[in-house]
């Protein structure tokens, strides 16, 4: 499929809202909800109508330094990007699924502008004032929910970086906090470091010692 095609699928839901008379449509997405250490990142983001979809796709399938490109022009012409983050602790406490919903909820109430209508990738919200809709891999096949991807991983990716820099041995520059082989042979021989999320099954490790921070 030619870019105008692709472009012209992306923007279906957008198109067929615009012309509902809503204007705003926010794309919200997380980045991390499998990783077994980091935090969970959530981008809610606000497009113009204008904007150019280049290079623009899930963010699972560009490259470090195709998503790099597009999260600079993100940032740069969105009318509206907000980002947050839900730490290991609090993933353990609350759970996957409810931290990842309400951190979907944060990104869209820290919008700098009130959203018209919201687009999110996967689980149906709840406790959203605005009108909205969960689509099936909607990174994939929304603009605004394919930006917010973008925007929500390379945050993320460059917070693992700097995670690296403090655990060196984990490799997290290379997997991003991942389920690793790699990743999981250093933890069974260190014991999970402060960024590791103790409830998933195989990371908590009580007969270990909790790696020091340094």
């Amino acid at each position: 499929m030619g870019s105008a095609g692709r472009d012209h699928d992306l923007l279906r839901f957008e198109r067929r809202l615009r012309a509902q008379g809503f204007d705003k449509i926010a794309g919200v997405d997380e980045a991390g909800r499998g990783a077994w250490a980091g935090p969970m990142v959530a981008a809610a983001v606000i497009l113009p109508a204008n904007f150019d979809l280049e290079g623009i796709g899930d963010s699972k399938v560009l490259t470090a330094k195709q998503r790099d490109v597009c999260f600079e022009r993100i940032s740069r012409e969105a009318l509206a990007v907000a980002v947050c983050k839900a730490m290991p602790s609090r993933i353990d406490s609350r759970g996957l699924h409810r931290s990842n919903l309400a951190l979907l909820r944060e990104a869209i109430q820290r919008l700098p502008m009130d959203p018209e209508y919201v687009l999110c990738d996967g689980w149906p919200l709840s406790n959203v004032r605005q009108p909205h809709l969960s689509i099936k891999k909607g990174d994939a096949v929304t603009a605004s929910v394919a930006a917010a991807s973008i925007v929500a991983k390379v945050r993320r990716d460059r917070m693992m970086e700097r995670y690296h820099r403090r655990f060196p041995e984990f490799g997290f520059d290379r997997n991003r906090g991942y389920g690793t082989a790699e990743h999981r042979e250093v933890l069974n021989r260190l014991g999970p470091t402060p960024i590791h999320r103790l409830s998933f099954r195989g990371v908590g490790q009580p007969t270990l010692p909790m790696m020091e921070t340094g």
